[in-house]
């Protein structure tokens, strides 16, 4: 008996000393919504342990809202802001954020140790007034627990300036470029991203992607574009194209609509039209680019 006993009692200390941390080192929490602050979601850290699950955290926000969360499937976010190289102590630009689908998770995660700046185009009649009113302004006002650090700032697309020169690490636009295109701004703008980024900074781009043997004047106003164009935008600003990405494509999308890209989900501009076609397809297939502005012009 007190030898069946001591074999069990050692069979005991070895599953709770060795088996079960090892069980629980190889199984990972699985992320959970949280009603908490965003500083309670995101500690401070330095940049050196920023992590995937800082990121995971701010996905997994209560202040999210359902429906855009339900677009995670086709906006790779995680994917993305790590492709793009996110730091949390960066301060980062994000161009014409319209109602902050990406605010919601920028801001948020920049909160304690960086800086998240919204450029919102100033409206085209000059009142002020509807400018401090926007929705993205509202909505940070509506949620100060996570969106109180957060700035606004307001630009003339025909003259852009987003900031002091060198005064950002990260500057992020996601499906604008084409309509900047459309109003003949696009140069200006690329060149603004470029003067208020340090030398060493990053450009991320996200646009709707035409196919590889379209040209600029057939799609235009389609709202896809080539990427050779947009590439050509960024590098005639001073960028270097850095690198490429396929995190945003989407195969099934053959960039061939009655309405362009507006045709598809989001916006499905054809109503109830073929809806079921269109929504089977997803949303658009989308470019994903980094540049960097050099760190010294070469000799």
């Amino acid at each position: 008996m007190k030898h069946t006993y001591r074999i069990g009692l050692l069979l005991a200390l070895l599953v709770a000393g060795g088996g079960l941390a090892a069980c629980a080192q190889e199984t990972p929490a699985a992320p959970v919504e949280s009603d908490q602050p965003a500083d309670a979601l995101v500690p401070p850290t330095s940049a050196s342990d920023f992590t995937a699950g800082q990121l995971d955290a701010v996905l997994a926000g209560s202040w999210r809202s359902p429906a855009n969360r339900a677009r995670d499937t086709w906006r790779h976010p995680k994917a993305t802001l790590q492709f793009f190289g996110i730091q949390p102590d960066q301060t980062v630009i994000e161009i014409t954020p319209g109602g902050g689908w990406y605010a919601e998770l920028l801001a948020p995660l920049l909160r304690d140790n960086g800086h998240y700046i919204a450029a919102e185009q100033a409206p085209s009649s000059g009142d002020e007034a509807r400018a401090e009113d926007s929705a993205l302004r509202r909505k940070f006002a509506a949620d100060p627990a996570h969106y109180d650090r957060a700035s606004v700032v307001t630009f003339d697309p025909q003259q852009p300036v987003l900031g002091a020169p060198g005064s950002a690490d990260l500057v992020l636009t996601f499906r604008n470029v084409h309509n900047w295109v459309m109003a003949d701004t696009a140069p200006a703008m690329f060149k603004a991203f470029h003067d208020v980024l340090r030398p060493g900074g990053v450009l991320g781009v996200v646009d709707h992607r035409a196919s590889d043997d379209a040209s600029l004047a057939s799609v235009k106003r389609s709202g896809y574009l080539p990427t050779a164009t947009v590439i050509k935008l960024a590098t005639d600003a001073g960028f270097k194209l850095e690198e490429r990405s396929e995190i945003n494509a989407n195969p099934a999308d053959n960039h061939d609509h009655p309405k362009g890209v507006w045709t598809l989900p989001p916006t499905l501009a054809l109503g109830d039209t073929d809806r079921a076609t269109y929504q089977a397809i997803g949303e658009s297939d989308r470019m994903t680019l980094r540049f960097v502005k050099p760190a010294a012009a070469t000799p």
